[in-house]
């Protein structure tokens, strides 16, 4: 699937021989990810071509005059959806062209030299682990040099993930992002902007049944025992009283193996919790509370009399969806780092049998975004698994997701995924 990249503003610099250029601000799940130059990106495509050939997306032409204003928002389309459609080539993205020039450009827009330093991750339960890399090293890199560190077996790396986390008052916790496997975590965490923000471990996985795939690894299962007390512990996953009462038992007794059985019946458990949000059901401005998980999205849904009513939307009946940036943007020096202010997502669902939108106000959109996929990748596998000659994914996944970023003065650019 596509990887959520956008391009909502550029600036134009003057160069050394007294003209100007255009500089590019990318963005990626709403954060500044780097800033590069048509000619940059140029190169970069030449470069892939001589390991993949024909197969890479168009990628826009030159101009060898000067540029309309048209002309260069076109332009600033056009390399959106190279962005988005390069990224779906899961070889192209593990390849040293594409990671090596993703680094380069990330270390340049944020001025970082590569060096060695000392980086703090976060676990599940808190307590944090030091580990020494380079200021270059990807988050894929970083997670291998962690699980080395803890005794994670490295065939389960893909079970976990690196997150940037905000720790908040009284506890609590935020998800901000997903770390991509390219991204730079020393990068990311200095120029997200984010008080309080740390590199977390977490499991990455949304259907709780697959913790069965990792129970014979020690390490493993004390990572997603951290994090199913954490889960409880801030309310994220709901026991019943009779639940919570034997769960304690058993964390006393440091049976793991039963205590992840029984959490596994615990309602929300394995989800990933929003913070609160807005949403236009059953009627606008309405507060509601978000858990992603088990092939489905969680709402608490805070009435105007104060009432709260849960809904349930089954992924399984999700068509599409689409996340919108409402904002405006500095046209400047110095864009602002995050878009995550003023987002919406809006997914268009069959209620009744008649399809309806509903949208979110969230400036976790991006990552709800990614949970959506997430669990369609998820049941795409699974049934794969269980019908070994069908061939045709299609049937698994919603007809088409979609990202829309951003209004007229900052451009458009719209990921559009037909499945």
């Amino acid at each position: 699937m596509k990887m959520h990249f956008c391009i909502p503003v550029s600036q134009q610099r003057p160069d050394a021989l007294g003209g100007r250029y255009v500089l590019y601000s990318v963005y990626l799940d709403g954060f500044l990810f780097c800033k590069v130059r048509y000619s940059q990106l140029h190169r970069w495509n030449e470069q892939l071509k001589q390991v993949f050939g024909n197969c890479l997306p168009p990628f826009p032409p030159k101009y060898y005059l000067a540029m309309t204003t048209s002309m260069a928002d076109e332009r600033r389309d056009q390399l959106e959806q190279y962005l988005q459609n390069v990224t779906m080539d899961p070889n192209m993205l593990r390849s040293d062209v594409f990671v090596d020039f993703l680094k380069l450009v990330q270390l340049d827009t944020f001025s970082m030299a590569t060096e060695k330093v000392s980086l703090d991750i976060f676990l599940p339960d808190g307590r944090s682990i030091k580990i020494e890399i380079l200021t270059s090293d990807t988050a894929e890199r970083v997670l291998e040099v962690v699980s080395h560190n803890i005794g994670l077996c490295q065939e389960l790396l893909g079970y976990f993930s690196l997150f940037l986390i905000q720790f908040c008052k009284e506890g609590r916790l935020s998800v901000m992002k997903k770390l991509a496997d390219f991204e730079l975590p020393c990068v990311s965490l200095r120029s997200s902007e984010v008080e309080n923000c740390k590199v977390g471990l977490r499991k990455w996985y949304l259907d709780p049944s697959l913790d069965a795939r990792l129970m014979d690894c020690r390490t493993a299962v004390d990572l997603i025992y951290m994090q199913a007390i954490q889960d409880i512990e801030k309310q994220w996953a709901k026991p019943t009283e009779v639940q919570r009462q034997k769960l304690e038992a058993l964390q006393k007794e440091d049976n793991q193996t039963k205590f992840l059985e029984l959490a596994r019946e615990v309602r929300h458990y394995g989800y990933v919790q929003l913070e609160p949000c807005t949403c236009d059901h059953p009627e606008p401005g309405c507060q509601a509370l978000l858990s992603i998980g088990n092939n489905e999205i969680s709402c608490c849904i805070t009435l105007p009399d104060n009432q709260t009513q849960d809904v349930i939307f089954q992924m399984d009946r999700v068509k599409c969806w689409q996340v919108t940036f409402l904002g405006t943007l500095l046209d400047t020096d110095g864009p602002q780092q995050t878009l995550n202010q003023n987002l919406e997502l809006r997914f268009q669902y069959c209620e009744d049998s008649h399809w309806r939108w509903f949208v979110f106000y969230t400036r976790q959109a991006f990552l709800l975004s990614s949970c959506l996929k997430k669990m369609i990748s998820e049941k795409m596998v699974k049934q794969a698994a269980e019908n070994p000659e069908m061939k045709d994914y299609s049937s698994f996944l919603p007809r088409k997701s979609k990202i829309k970023i951003a209004e007229v003065d900052c451009g458009f650019g719209t990921i559009k995924e037909d499945l």
